[in-house]
């Protein structure tokens, strides 16, 4: 029962994560230098660096409601689909606490930071940072969120819609982004965060299963 609770309680902190990445997006600043030293910018970067934490809880309790079921998709899509949020919260932690104190001593380095967002030529090297972005949105939200989002429509327990929407929302960066520039392309993360918001709020709503005394894990206990 202890094990449940902390599944549901997973399913508010998705929630909370899908909320956040659908709401903060209209109000993005710019990935600019200017907008590094606003409150706005640290607002929304506090509220990215809130959001993986919650996301990385959230989609370890949708992985562990329906693991059995899911199989090694289902851990090959939560693994990939966890990397978006580990990699991409000390990048939002970065730009939420760091970036506002270099920008006046070093706006050299606070461009070329931000090149990594913006797509504009880095000028100097930054290692492997962007290489590591490029795993989170890649191999992280566009393959893991697509695998993660088929395998819990295989799996059958949680509802497909939401699921379907996974991953369409997932690949939609790939098919739509020449059609959209950035910054315009983050209208396309809203979609990811209702489905999201969907699937977390399908995994806390199953304490009515609990309540009609149907074990969750059997058959009777799925949701489509």
């Amino acid at each position: 029962m202890k094990t449940w609770r902390l599944i549901r309680w997973a399913g508010v902190s998705m929630m909370l994560a899908g909320l956040i990445f659908a709401a903060i997006q209209p109000f993005h600043p710019l990935d600019v230098l200017e907008s590094v030293t606003t409150t706005r910018w640290v607002l929304i970067q506090s509220l990215k660096t809130a959001m993986c934490a919650f996301g990385l809880f959230g989609l370890t309790g949708l992985y562990a409601r329906q693991a059995s079921d899911a199989g090694w998709l289902g851990l090959a899509g939560y693994l990939l689909f966890s990397l978006f949020y580990l990699i991409t919260l000390p990048f939002a932690y970065a730009e939420a606490v760091l970036l506002p104190l270099l920008a006046a001593e070093a706006p050299t380095f606070v461009q070329g930071f931000l090149g990594i967002f913006n797509g504009s030529s880095v000028a100097m090297d930054l290692g492997a940072l962007p290489a590591l972005y490029a795993i989170a949105g890649l191999g992280g939200y566009v393959l893991g969120g697509l695998v993660f989002g088929v395998a819990t429509v295989q799996a059958g327990v949680l509802p497909r819609w939401p699921a379907i929407l996974l991953a369409g929302a997932a690949v939609s960066p790939l098919l739509l982004s020449g059609l959209l520039p950035h910054p315009l392309d983050r209208i396309l993360a809203v979609p990811m965060g209702v489905a999201l918001v969907w699937l977390g709020y399908a995994l806390w709503s199953e304490h009515r299963a609990l309540t009609a005394g149907i074990v969750p894990g059997t058959p009777g206990a799925r949701l489509t």
